[in-house]
């Protein structure tokens, strides 16, 4: 399902996230979702543009192998602490595309202050980690995402999960560009 209001930065095929790299896995820039999760989020797109509002996605679906890469980065980084307060996870819900990292933005694209970037690990991330317009920005974004059956995890502001009635499997498919032959 495409969302068309939705800005997609896909952070982990870029360098500017907390490894310093792109992951593996992320050969290209993409987003995708479980479908149930996938509507749900259209849903909450919908509601968001009509207050002049539009969508980020930081990271969505997360290959197995990025996952691993983020825990091997830590390890060899001796960021140990990422891993053990939570920040890092070796077995993550994105992994099974029912896991996506938001922001927002005004219609015309331009990021709100949402008081923190995106996979900042300290108490800034925290959903009640800053004050005045970005925690107002924080608990719209919540509001938009709670309301269609997305739950949040208070420690990032941007993170969020889909409960759905059955199981999905972790998945290990990278995000790439399809080359046609001729």
């Amino acid at each position: 399902m495409l969302i068309p209001s939705v800005i997609i930065v896909a952070g982990y095929h870029r360098h500017d996230n907390f490894t310093g790299a792109p992951l593996p896995g992320y050969e290209a820039a993409g987003a995708w979702l479980e479908a149930d999760a996938a509507n749900a989020l259209a849903r909450a797109a919908a509601r968001l543009e009509a207050s002049g509002l539009r969508l980020i996605v930081y990271d969505a679906y997360r290959p197995r192998r990025a996952s691993e890469a983020m825990v091997e980065w830590c390890r060899a980084h001796d960021r140990q602490d990422l891993l053990d307060d939570g920040w890092v996870a070796a077995h993550s819900a994105h992994s099974r595309g029912r896991a996506i990292d938001l922001g927002l933005a005004r219609a015309d694209g331009t990021a709100l202050d949402m008081g923190s970037r995106w996979d900042q690990f300290d108490q800034t991330s925290f959903l009640r980690g800053v004050e005045g317009e970005p925690l107002r920005n924080r608990l719209e974004l919540r509001a938009a995402l709670v309301q269609v059956g997305f739950r949040p995890y208070t420690r990032e502001w941007w993170h969020f999960g889909f409960e759905a009635d059955t199981p999905a499997p972790v998945r290990d498919r990278a995000y790439s560009c399809a080359q046609q032959r001729r």
